[in-house]
């Protein structure tokens, strides 16, 4: 494996009981840098409170429970992601994970009718995610769902969306936007927000088939959610760190919270990924208490026990 910089002490010590709200870690459908129990062990060495199991095709909350009964006292959390392999807009499968404990559900992301049709191309040199194999793999194998729609030719919010964002308000889950378009995000928050979602995180928005531009960045946060900033998405070469940067603070870092996405083998360890943020925002000028606020505050908002 490649070295990788090591986080300093003051970035450990400003991102402690935090929640990294998205990795993908083993064991998964394709191959992982590290597994779920191991994990938990290093978050817990290293000060972290908990992590949210992301999975573009399985729901991991049955996962979680056998992570917090083997690690006590961390906070593993379960999530469904409403891709085709769950049954796309399924309010039953998301009905079962809530009952099972899930927090988060990610609306569609390698499923979704944007991720499919995006024609963005990543700039070059960026690394593709590792699920585009996997697609492809489907696809050549004659097992290609079709996309997951969440709006109507007529441009509104589908019903059955509408049914899963009553159920996560119901059982106050997080909703996370997934790969859905900038369109489509703006329609199904509000919707969120009008069924009652109490809690609603704008999946990695400089990521090449989102592209969220700053002004709806702001309408968003306007409207009560909070904006992804993820590790891997510039450090991948999606977005420069300078975009990234600059979108945090046109938007407020009180509008944002990190996560790192890690947990591919090529890329730093997942442990280091939240405080590798904070020394790179402290370099560029933003105060302890914005990174505590995005890293600490906002993740055990979206993440943290009901």
């Amino acid at each position: 494996m490649p070295d990788h910089p090591q986080p300093s002490a003051r970035a450990r010590d400003l991102v402690a009981d935090a929640y990294d709200i998205h990795v993908h870690v083993a064991p998964d459908v394709m191959r992982r840098r590290i597994d779920d129990l191991t994990l938990a062990a290093r978050f817990t060495e290293v000060g972290l409170a908990g992590f949210v199991l992301k999975s573009h095709y399985v729901p991991t909350a049955e996962r979680a429970e056998v992570v917090r009964a083997a690690v006590p006292g961390f906070d593993a959390v379960g999530a469904i992601t409403l891709n085709a392999s769950v049954g796309g807009m399924n309010p039953i499968a998301v009905e079962i994970a809530a009952r099972g404990g899930a927090r988060f559900v990610w609306l569609p992301t390698v499923d979704s009718a944007n991720q499919r049709a995006c024609t963005a191309s990543d700039p070059e040199g960026a690394t593709p995610p590792m699920w585009a194999r996997l697609q492809d793999d489907l696809r050549e194998a004659g097992m290609a769902a079709d996309p997951v729609d969440v709006l109507g030719p007529d441009g509104t919010v589908l019903e059955r969306v509408r049914q899963v964002l009553r159920l996560i308000a119901q059982h106050d889950l997080t909703l996370a936007t997934g790969h859905l378009s900038a369109d489509e995000i703006d329609a199904v928050v509000a919707a969120a927000v009008a069924e009652g979602v109490r809690r609603i995180v704008i999946t990695h928005p400089e990521f090449t088939s989102q592209r969220v531009a700053i002004d709806r960045q702001r309408a968003l946060a306007a409207q009560g959610a909070l904006l992804e900033r993820c590790f891997t998405t510039p450090h991948s070469g999606k977005v420069t760190w300078r975009t990234w940067f600059e979108h945090i603070d046109a938007v407020g870092p009180e509008y944002s919270v990190l996560s790192s996405d890690l947990g591919q083998p090529f890329n730093p360890p997942v442990e280091d990924g939240l405080a590798l943020l904070a020394d790179r925002l402290l370099a560029e000028g933003f105060t302890d208490k914005d990174v505590r606020t995005m890293a600490v505050d906002n993740s055990r908002l979206l993440a943290g026990p009901r």
